[in-house]
């Protein structure tokens, strides 16, 4: 347990980290409910909070990424893409220019600093919310269908799907008694998967916030933020949209006509990509359960998941597929 790198990011670490980008903690830390990176909220010495210039506030957020998972010009293109949304007047949270630089490194960690913005998760059951929100999902995909990504990856039924699955298999993830029924049902899932992606055409891929759902969508008085593209891709439009819709299909239906009222009056909708909303779903229901097999080294994993990897989650993992199977071969929702 004690062997994992984020082992070695106790408080003095952090506090060094930041000194070194020219940030001096006064030594209260506060740590953010973050997994797959480590996040702190630091309060910050002489800090000046009328500056608008990259100079830290009274609070800062550092974020300090795994290691391993992204290369440094992955992160970069990250930041370059949260910087240029941002420069549009676009509410995404971007790192700030430390020294001149976005991305950082000490003690063997990469790490970004954020000013802190507050907020709470927006009520997606209000239509005039969901608007809103459509409206800068709609600005944030016409700047990223202005050009692609060139190192970030691309969410396909490969990366997501077919690269998850053979990775829980591989390393015996799945419960003996269980394994039959799981790996039949996952392949019907993306066969499903593929049926859809045929329906749909050749859908373009832009550009992506990636992980567009409401804990990342920050709600104020003057309305919704977005942080943490930390899983930024190119993929379809629907990726930032289909996680805002929930429950039965006409409550989908009315959800997602609200939001693409607003998305559309800054970026053109191709309504085939509407025969991908369970197909993503899917996806990211196996990429989900092979994410938490990944990381279960990480002591913050069991602790935080202490569900997963029993009987009973592969059990309503198989009842979930079987759902979705069903659910994909149905009509696309619509009309809208």
């Amino acid at each position: 347990m004690s062997g994992h790198p984020y082992s070695k990011l106790t408080p003095d670490a952090v506090l060094d980290a930041l000194e070194s980008a020219g940030v001096r903690g006064d030594g209260r830390l506060l740590g953010l409910n973050s997994y797959e990176n480590r996040v702190y909220q630091v309060y910050v010495e002489d800090a000046d909070p009328a500056t608008g210039d990259g100079a830290p506030s009274p609070i800062v957020v550092a974020k300090f990424y795994r290691p391993a998972r992204w290369t440094d010009a992955q992160i970069l293109e990250e930041h370059a893409f949260a910087l240029e949304l941002a420069e549009r007047e676009i509410p995404v949270v971007a790192p700030l220019l430390l020294g001149g630089k976005t991305l950082h490194e000490s003690g063997g960690f990469r790490f970004a600093v954020y000013p802190r913005r507050g907020g709470r998760m927006p009520e997606l059951d209000n239509p005039d919310t969901l608007e809103w929100i459509g409206r800068f999902i709609g600005r944030i995909h016409a700047v990223g269908g202005m050009k692609p990504f060139v190192d970030r990856p691309t969410l396909d039924i490969a990366s997501f799907g077919v690269e998850s699955r053979d990775w829980l298999l591989e390393h015996g993830a799945i419960p003996g008694d269980l394994l039959a029924a799981w790996k039949s049902v996952v392949d019907l899932a993306l066969d499903g998967v593929r049926r859809c992606y045929d329906r749909a055409g050749e859908v373009r891929a832009i550009r992506l916030h990636g992980d567009c759902h409401s804990g990342n969508i920050l709600w104020t008085d003057a309305g919704p933020h977005f942080v943490d593209l930390d899983d930024a891709r190119m993929g379809p439009a629907m990726q930032d949209l289909w996680m805002l819709i929930s429950g039965d299909r006409a409550a989908m239906t009315r959800a997602l006509s609200d939001a693409l009222a607003g998305y559309e009056d800054f970026c053109e909708f191709d309504r085939r990509e509407l025969a991908l909303v369970e197909a993503l779903r899917t996806l990211r229901l196996i990429h989900y359960s092979a994410w938490l097999a990944r990381r279960w080294d990480d002591p913050a994993f069991p602790a935080a998941f202490p569900w997963f990897n029993t009987q009973r989650y592969w059990q309503d993992r198989i009842l979930e597929l079987r759902e979705q199977v069903a659910l994909m071969d149905e009509p696309p929702l619509g009309p809208l």
